[in-house]
């Protein structure tokens, strides 16, 4: 049988090295995609990632399985730590919010990758969806990495966050309009210049 997180979390508590391994493994992943998309930068994915689970080592007892899972909670820690990184190295982008409506259909395809275009247009709708998400205020892409990227229902995110329910699905009504705004002005943008975009496919 493979291991529960609370089984794991327990032994890694109790000093065994293997449990932490084992929870390490399984969770790293998830860790650094969410530093990754938050930051925009490997090397801050990378240290949020180390910092994350060794505060897992120093702290493991403050987690409290009846509060939600031990993924809320390391995405948790790592949005506390690249919160703190982003605001030494730099201001994030903000948008100029204004009133529009979204569609988040079009989003979720394409952080889905459903583009019958093949590779390179996949590759660079991917692109344009990262450098969309990174240009988001913090409070918008945080709930659209955590619920849209990520995959966490709207009561994971909220534990993450440490808001309520209701404050996740407005932000994130709120994100996917502002997101596909930005997607529709960099596609204009692309389209604009054909001669660049075949250089990135071949490039």
């Amino acid at each position: 049988m493979v291991p529960s997180d609370a089984e794991l979390l327990r032994l890694m508590l109790a000093g065994d090295e293997q449990a932490f391994t084992a929870l390490y493994r399984r969770h790293k992943g998830l860790v650094y995609r969410f530093a990754l998309l938050m930051s925009g930068q490997a090397s801050v994915a990378e240290e949020v990632t180390q910092e994350v689970f060794l505060a897992l080592l120093r702290n493991g007892r403050r987690y409290d399985p009846e509060r939600g899972s031990l993924k809320a909670y390391l995405c948790g820690t790592a949005r506390n730590q690249v919160l703190l990184l982003m605001e030494k190295e730099r201001p994030y982008v903000q948008l100029v919010e204004e009133s529009d409506e979204g569609d988040a259909v079009q989003i979720a395809q394409l952080i889905s990758g459903d583009d019958p275009l093949g590779d390179c247009a996949r590759n660079e709708a991917n692109r344009l969806v990262r450098q969309a998400v990174l240009a988001l205020p913090a409070r918008y892409r945080e709930v659209i990495v955590l619920c849209d990227f990520q995959e966490m229902s709207y009561a994971e995110a909220a534990l993450t966050l440490d808001c309520p329910i209701g404050t996740v699905n407005s932000r994130l009504h709120r994100g996917h309009a502002l997101l596909l705004k930005k997607l529709r002005a960099a596609v204009r943008l692309d389209s604009a210049t054909p001669d660049a975009q075949g250089m990135r496919c071949f490039a």
